[in-house]
């Protein structure tokens, strides 16, 4: 059974628990239990459906987060609800799905939403897997960018969410240097290569095989969605897959690697 299917069933408001459950209870204008902001109740019953869980977790901090980054520099642009439409779009929602996750992203915006609580509780629920909460973060940073401009608001929001995530702000940089490089409009360079795949020019033939292929496991679509992430999001992680490859393969070709 999906997780979608277990929310509609009533009972995932119940299992989650916690501030997303209480989110995902509006969003369903009651259709089940809101819940508490209670940390203690969303962690005790993990072996209930743990994936649906995660997945459940994953759409709805996703797309509340996405909301709050939208507002954090004051305003939300029509270029940034286009932003959480095309990536809606692109997932190819289902109309109720959609419906789901404009509420969700309403609710990020609003002044009393508690962003440390959902930040803890996508932690907690996604239990250390690091490859579900670097695409977690590739997509808010592709929503920071929405209108084009990293500002700084925006960045230090980024960095904020990170460290919540107890995430490496390094690493975060890295993410926002891999976006810049793939999404600047021309035509793929060996520097934005080298910036997609996170490594530098030094690096030798060997090395850089090896840092690619770490970096296509960690956005290999069948082990993202095995780790938690929404069946629905595995289109995004196969064009993820994609720059990672024609990277490669541009920088491959310059060095006349096999």
């Amino acid at each position: 059974m999906s997780w979608w299917t277990t929310i509609l069933g009533g009972t995932l408001g119940f299992m989650l628990g916690g501030p997303l459950g209480a989110m995902l209870g509006v969003a369903f204008a009651g259709n089940f239990s809101k819940g508490k902001s209670n940390f203690g109740g969303f962690a005790k019953d993990y072996h209930v459906g743990d994936q649906q869980r995660v997945q459940a977790a994953f759409f709805s901090s996703l797309f509340s987060v996405m909301g709050y980054i939208a507002k954090v520099d004051g305003k939300v642009s029509p270029s940034e609800i286009r932003l959480a439409q095309k990536i809606m779009q692109h997932m190819q929602l289902a109309d109720d799905m959609q419906k789901v996750a404009k509420q969700l992203f309403n609710q990020g915006k609003q002044a009393d939403f508690n962003l440390d609580e959902v930040l803890e509780q996508f932690r907690i629920e996604s239990h250390g897997r690091t490859h579900l909460v670097r695409m977690f973060l590739e997509m808010q940073i592709q929503a920071a960018y929405a209108d084009g401009v990293l500002d700084n608001t925006e960045r230090e929001a980024l960095k904020y969410i990170t460290q919540k995530l107890h995430f490496s702000l390094q690493e975060l940089d890295s993410l926002i240097q891999q976006f810049a490089a793939a999404n600047h409009g021309s035509e793929l360079s060996a520097d934005d290569a080298y910036a997609i795949l996170g490594v530098d020019e030094t690096l030798s033939d060997k090395e850089l095989k090896r840092a690619y292929r770490r970096l296509l496991a960690q956005h290999h679509p069948d082990k993202l969605v095995a780790k938690g992430l929404p069946e629905e999001m595995m289109k995004i992680a196969e064009e993820k897959t994609k720059e990672i490859i024609s990277a490669y393969e541009l920088l491959k070709k310059q060095r006349g690697m096999r």
